[in-house]
């Protein structure tokens, strides 16, 4: 076996996390929408941390509302949703931009997505500087039972993306390790 050095700062891509999302917030009346693949669950409460600075326009609203949506978009909309990361939501109505319905959330004034599979409202508990990390607790979670796409798909940190596949049911070795009604 032959391994070749990555350069260092390239690492990252190869831990990648979780699926790519899009963050809503919704700060003195104005809906915006964020893409993130920088985020993680902490636990099963589900308590999620997700990283973002003072670059973004939605950390301003994160930090002022202390509120947000977690809207987890599928492959069809992979090209709206890298669209959404690459705009600023100071200039462009990222809704109206990418054709996105807001639907409005029981408990956090920031929007769900009706053409994303699921939804979680968050309150932030906590924001960790450095490294800019927001800690969020999920409150409320949605989901489109009758969506046909299920496929996440998830950044390589290069501009590519992997697409969810095949899953495989391993459940029977975890039975006794697994949160009670999964």
């Amino acid at each position: 076996m032959s391994m070749t050095e990555l350069p260092i700062e390239k690492a990252f891509m190869l831990i990648e996390p979780g699926p790519a999302i899009l963050v809503t917030t919704c700060d003195e009346g104005q809906n915006n929408i964020m893409t993130i693949t920088w985020h993680m669950v902490m636990d099963f409460t589900p308590q999620i941390a997700l990283t973002t600075g003072p670059w973004n326009h939605s950390f301003n609203a994160l930090m002022h509302t202390k509120e947000c949506v977690l809207a987890i978009p599928t492959v069809d909309l992979a090209e709206k949703v890298v669209g959404i990361g690459d705009c600023s939501g100071s200039c462009v109505d990222k809704f109206k931009k990418f054709e996105l319905t807001p639907l409005s959330a029981a408990d956090v004034k920031a929007p769900l997505i009706s053409e994303c599979l699921a939804c979680i409202e968050c309150r932030v508990t906590d924001y960790l500087k450095p490294p800019g990390i927001f800690i969020l607790e999920g409150i409320r979670a949605w989901i489109d039972q009758e969506r046909k796409e299920r496929r996440t798909f998830h950044a390589n940190g290069d501009g590519t993306f992997v697409v969810d596949g095949d899953s495989i049911n391993l459940r029977s070795l975890m039975e006794d390790k697994l949160p009670s009604g999964v």
